[in-house]
Order: C-alpha cells, then sequence, then structure tokens
C-alpha cells in the first residue's frame, strides 16, 4: 500500500502552513520504510544505528522501538556515549577513539551503572589512556579494535584514512600490548569499508566516473572480507572472545552481511536518505527528512532568495556536498553562489512570493540537525508532533 505521505509542493507547503521558517522535518513513514529495506539488505543480522546520522534522542528512541532488527547505536565520540547512557540507552559502541579524560570518566560512571560501553583503540596510547582511566574509577572498560580495510592504490587510496591497524600482524601486536593492561577487555572488533558504503557508484551524468567506482569496489569487497576473516581468527586462535564484529554501512548492507564473520552491521544516513544515497545501483531509498527556508525576497523573475540555508555535508568541497532542492522540482541552485550561510538564491518556473517555503534535501545525514532545535514529525500526511535535535537539548559534542 502507498505510503500516505506528501508528494507535490503543494503537498508539503500546505503541511507546514503556519510554521515558522526555517524548519526541519521527518516523515516517519518514510523513515520506517527506510529501516525494514535496510534490515532486509542486512540479511537479519542486527543493525547498530550510527548516531551521528541522527542526532536527535527522540528520533534515535523511534529507530529502536519501532523498527525490527534494529540493536545498540554507535556512537561519535565518548561524550556524546555519555549523553547517551544518561538518557536510558544501554549498548553504545563509541565509533572513533577518544582522548578526553572528562568523557571517560563520564562514560565510566555509566558503567557503574549498568550501561555497557565499548571504547575504540588503534594504538598503545589509547590503551594507556583507558587503563589509567579505569585505575582511577576502580573498573574495567571494553575495548574494540578498529582494522582499516581501505584500499592503497599505485596513486589512489581507495577508503577513508582511518586506522594504523591495517595487517592481522599489527592486530595481534596490539592484543599481546593488551595483555598488559589489566583494566581493560577486548570484545569487539570493527572495520568498516567506507569506500563500498559512503561512495555512490551510479550518479547522473557520470557513467564514466561510475564504472571506475564499480570496478575498484568489485576489487575491493573480497579483499576486505578476506582481511576481516583473518584477522578475527588469528584473534580468536590468540585467545580473544569477541563479543561482536562490526562491519558496513547504509551503502554496504548487502554486501558485508554475507561475511560469516560479520556479527552486526552499522548504518545510520539510510533513515533519513539524503540526497547522496539516491545514486547507489543496489539499492532505492525514500527521501524521510528535509528542511524548508523561506522566499525574503525576489531578485528577478524566474530567480528567489531563501535565507539561510549554507548547510554543507563533511568530506572534500564539491557541489554534491551542497543541499539540493527538493521542491519546487524544478529548482536549482546558482552555479555562481551554492549554498549560503546567509542567503541561498534558487531558479524555479514556480510563480514563489515573499514568505514561501522552498524544500530541500541535505547532502549526507548528520548535518541537518546542527542547524535546527526541532525536528517536526510527519505521519500519514500529517504533522503529529516534534522531537529535538542535539543542538535544541542544548548539546554539541564536535
Amino acid at each position: 500500500m502507498p505510503l500516505a505521505s506528501p508528494t507535490t509542493y503543494a503537498d508539503y507547503r500546505q503541511l507546514f502552513a503556519g510554521c515558522a521558517l526555517p524548519l526541519a522535518y521527518v516523515d516517519l513513514d518514510r523513515l520506517e520504510a527506510n529501516g525494514q529495506a535496510m534490515a532486509e539488505r542486512a540479511r537479519h543480522l542486527p543493525i547498530r544505528v550510527a548516531t551521528k546520522s541522527i542526532r536527535s534522542v527522540g528520533i534515535l528512541r523511534h529507530i529502536l522501538e519501532q523498527i525490527p532488527g534494529i540493536q545498540g547505536l554507535m556512537c561519535y565520540n565518548a561524550a556524546e556515549a555519555a549523553y547517551l547512557a544518561s538518557q536510558g540507552f544501554v549498548d553504545l559502541l563509541i565509533a572513533y577513539p577518544t582522548l578526553d579524560q572528562n568523557a571517560i570518566r563520564a562514560c565510566g560512571d555509566a558503567v557503574r551503572r549498568g550501561t555497557r560501553i565499548t571504547f575504540m583503540v588503534d594504538c598503545t596510547e589509547h590503551l594507556a589512556l583507558l587503563q589509567q582511566a579505569a585505575q582511577a574509577q576502580d573498573l574495567s572498560l571494553r575495548v574494540c579494535f578498529d582494522l582499516d580495510v581501505s584500499e592503497s592504490l599505485p596513486g589512489l587510496h581507495f577508503g577513508v584514512q582511518r586506522s594504523p591497524l591495517r595487517t592481522t600482524d599489527a592486530v595481534l601486536a596490539l592484543y599481546r600490548q593488551l595483555a598488559q593492561h589489566d583494566r581493560l577487555q577486548l570484545v569487539g572488533l570493527m572495520a568498516y569499508e567506507a569506500q563500498i558504503a559512503g561512495v555512490p557508484d551510479n550518479a547522473p551524468h557520470q557513467t564514466a566516473r561510475n564504472q571506475i567506482i564499480r570496478g575498484l569496489k568489485a576489487y575491493s569487497l573480497p579483499r576486505i572480507a578476506r582481511r576481516r576473516e583473518a584477522a578475527v581468527t588469528a584473534l580468536t586462535q590468540a585467545g580473544a572472545r569477541l563479543e561482536f564484529v562490526n562491519g558496513g554501512g547504509t551503502g554496504s548492507l548487502q554486501t558485508t552481511s554475507r561475511e560469516a564473520v560479520i556479527t552486526e552491521v552499522a548504518a545510520g544516513s539510510g533513515f533519513f536518505a539524503p540526497h547522496q544515497f539516491d545514486h547507489y545501483q543496489a539499492f532505492r531509498l525514500q527521501p524521510a527528512a528535509g528542511f524548508a527556508l523561506p522566499v525574503v525576497r525576489i531578485p528577478e523573475p524566474g530567480l528567489v532568495t531563501c535565507a539561510g540555508g549554507g548547510y554543507i555535508a563533511s568530506g572534500p568541497a564539491a557541489p554534491e556536498k551542497m543541499p539540493q532542492v527538493f521542491l519546487p522540482d524544478d529548482g536549482r541552485l546558482l552555479a555562481t553562489e551554492g549554498a549560503g550561510e546567509v542567503q541561498t538564491p534558487v531558479r524555479t518556473s514556480q510563480p514563489l512570493q515573499v514568505g514561501d517555503p522552498v524544500f530541500f534535501r541535505h547532502a549526507k545525514a548528520g548535518e541537518l540537525c546542527e542547524h535546527f532545535q526541532q525536528l517536526w514529525l510527519i505521519r500519514g500526511g500529517q504533522i503529529i508532533g516534534s522531537a529535538s535535535t542535539y543542538r535544541g537539548d542544548g548539546q554539541c559534542f564536535l
């Protein structure tokens, strides 16, 4: 049965009539449909939610409570993990190493209260800092090794520059160092294949690039699987008892979940489905989140100027990192200005007036909530309430 969600500019304008602009929204019907589609691609493996893509306690609760197959959160730093623990979340994996001793201490307090928090490590300095913190609080801390599975090719690094743990030997060397830290327990291995999960391979008007990306992915996938399996086997033979092996992302659930050693996958952006995720060959998602800006002036016929809008995604600066006009459906940014901090010009044939909304989709998921204090919630084509963002809760972690 089709979702009773707004589809046209008139639908959205009527839906938000009377709401102050600018605003951000989440369509819960579409969010849940995206979650269910990702669960199917994950082949019944549990999905750990990447919180940096959501950044709203209310939306995180909704995902965990309403979408089958969701289990635990992947936080982006220790301060965020401590905050989410204070909000009642109990299974938290910190995706990146932390040197923030106050945040580590706050996480330790949460551990003492019964929250399961796992710290990410990839070097001896991380181990030493966590050992010192654990001794000071008289407790044990859980750690996860971050295995780098990017590809170094002649003239190209395919993936992200992440962890120094690039080989099984390096993983085993760190495991031997771990034995000198009696307050730390290795419980997991993470290996995130960013070159598969985060790189679109079906971008419009880029046929040659798409073919190259697909070829690189096809080359990289079996190598990633072998490296993950080798690391897990070596750690197990060395005596490690891994509770979980984490991999994947929104763009790679269907491939990562095929690996026998993987016990859980991670995803975050796919719940909101920003426009970057329109351009993958293997799957389609529904646009579940966006924002609206008011038209504040009309420089000439066919051109309107909106207030704000410069919500640029992380990564190398490029046009695809900017928001895109969602509705009116013929709206487009100006190549000479793009999306600006205080104004964003839009060309459209729609006869807009001062005060009318223009609807946009952001490029990547996490940036949206950094610019709004609340998200209007849509269900069945109607506004049913709102959820505060981290910003609305007075929180800022990076």
